[in-house]
């Protein structure tokens, strides 16, 4: 049953559109609750399957429950994933990059002594540190 009077075509459209949008919300904040469930290292499986049968047999009370219950703590384990995938990331990037050549680490270190940071003494020690050869 449409909301508006078909007399008047454009709020249909407009009653259209804002159904469309509301579905689009329903499925984003259900996706986002179930994708949340099963991240979450803090529940044990059983846990996790009892909320995933809420959610799925009863979705509107079982998205709100969920919402309510767990619905604080849902930003700060999406913020830790994050922080995870972000850490994995660099050091990839790290390991496919190899190591910094001994030129790089100089100019660094020159870089700091010019602007105060470590002494020449210290510029000098670090210097030696690098060009000396590895030990074998």
């Amino acid at each position: 049953m449409p909301l508006a009077d078909s007399s008047y075509p454009a709020l249909s459209v407009f009653w259209s559109i804002v159904e469309v949008f509301l579905w689009v919300l329903w499925f984003w904040i259900l996706i986002t609750v179930i994708i949340d469930l099963f991240r979450s290292p803090d529940m044990s499986g059983w846990t996790k399957a009892l909320w995933f049968l809420f959610v799925l047999f009863i979705p509107l009370i079982g998205v709100l429950c969920y919402l309510i219950v767990r619905g604080p703590s849902m930003h700060e384990r999406a913020r830790a994933a994050q922080r995870r995938q972000d850490e994995e990331f660099r050091s990839y990037v790290q390991e496919a990059a190899g190591p910094q050549s001994a030129a790089d680490e100089i100019t660094k270190l020159a870089g700091l002594r010019d602007h105060g940071v470590i002494t020449n003494e210290e510029f000098e020690r670090e210097k030696s540190k690098i060009l000396a050869p590895p030990a074998a």
